[in-house]
């Protein structure tokens, strides 16, 4: 169930395609056995307009929001994993950060509408 959110400077579509940043994060989010891969949701954010300590340096920042209920440990693995993954590019003076965020089961609501 994660929502997995890469958000990045707009200026590393040239170097990677943002689909391959989607792709790196999925298959890190399977590979922490965490997920089923139905279950996975990504999307994908650029910014235009960015600065990094004072400079327009090159990011790419996934947060990924799931349910409570993981221990600490598989959080951990899980952006590790996702790190990782994204580290595999060949990109070059690109700062890389993974978030996981708890979102508390009791207060998530969804609901999916189907054309008949």
């Amino acid at each position: 169930m994660p929502h997995c959110i890469v958000e990045y400077s707009q200026n590393l579509e040239q170097e990677v395609p943002p689909a391959d940043l989607l792709e790196a994060v999925k298959e890190a989010c399977i590979a922490s056995t965490l997920f089923s891969v139905e279950d996975i949701k990504l999307r994908s954010f650029p910014y235009k307009s960015f600065l990094t300590a004072g400079k327009e340096d090159a990011f790419v920042h996934v947060i990924l929001r799931m349910l409570s209920g993981r221990s600490l440990e598989q959080r951990k693995q899980l952006s590790h994993l996702v790190l990782e993954a994204l580290t595999q590019f060949s990109l070059k003076d690109v700062s890389f950060s993974v978030e996981v965020c708890e979102m508390e089961s009791d207060t998530y609501v969804k609901k999916v509408v189907l054309s008949q």
